[in-house]
């Protein structure tokens, strides 16, 4: 065993106390760890240190307890991260693959110009998520949200998926996101049930089987995830809305 005073690693785990660290200390020892070999890292006492798991590599499994800062994940390449409480802002920013799972909250701009990977968000997300999302060559950016959104969900969306369950407590839909896909020119969003009130950059039309079984993959995960009922998520139906137009705002530039 090496122990550090904030640290302890045992073959291939890593425990970090992180109370009381500058979030520059703390990211420091997770790079640390895993240059030594880590697999697995558990983080306790988060309290908003910022970049936590920024530019992580593939294969390394990350646990935190507490609410960490602004721009987890950024730069991500393909570890998984599982937090037990909220995230704030910024969450998945840039990030490139790898899975993130929220049991909580999140902040705005979750997944902002994201382009690889997986977010899932137990609770509500903030203002603009998935702002500038963007696929890249054959990555398909993910971002599943288990309650309801902030205003410009999906703003300015060039790529990937875009899940909006609409749950409370009770797994009932409730709210909508106002101003949803402004913006937008590519990519998809999915809603669960009905929705009014559309901006004419996006358009609903009919789902299909590819659709479908996207759906259902997505859905089954967030449930595994979260300890949600799949068939009872998926009974209501969704709404699919695409971009109106490759180019939303033509019009005013020609």
């Amino acid at each position: 065993m090496v122990e550090h005073e904030k640290m302890k690693v045992e073959e291939t785990t890593a425990v970090i106390d992180a109370q009381g660290l500058h979030h520059r200390v703390l990211n420091g020892l997770i790079k640390k760890a895993v240059f030594e070999g880590a697999k697995k890292l558990r983080i306790l006492n988060v309290h908003g240190q910022r970049y936590i798991g920024a530019g992580l590599s593939h294969g390394v499994e990350v646990e935190i307890h507490g609410t960490p800062g602004g721009d987890l994940a950024s730069f991500m390449g393909g570890s998984r991260i599982t937090v037990y409480g909220n995230v704030e802002d910024g969450c998945g920013n840039t990030m490139a693959g790898g899975e993130v799972v929220v049991h909580g909250h999140a902040g705005d701009i979750v997944g902002y110009a994201m382009r690889g990977g997986r977010i899932f968000i137990r609770g509500c997300v903030g203002y603009r998520a998935a702002i500038h999302m963007k696929g890249f060559q054959e990555r398909k950016p993910v971002l599943v949200v288990g309650g309801n959104a902030g205003d410009f969900l999906g703003e300015y969306m060039a790529g990937g998926v875009i899940v909006l369950l609409r749950l409370n407590g009770s797994g009932e839909r409730e709210g909508k996101a106002n101003f949803l896909g402004t913006g937008m020119h590519g990519g998809t969003i999915y809603l669960r049930g009905e929705i009014s009130g559309l901006n004419n950059h996006v358009r609903s039309v009919e789902m299909n089987g590819e659709d479908l079984r996207l759906l259902r993959e997505l859905v089954e995960k967030f449930s595994r995830h979260f300890g949600y009922d799949t068939d009872r998520i998926l009974k209501d139906g969704f709404t699919k809305l695409i971009p109106a137009a490759r180019r939303p705002y033509h019009e005013h530039y020609s």
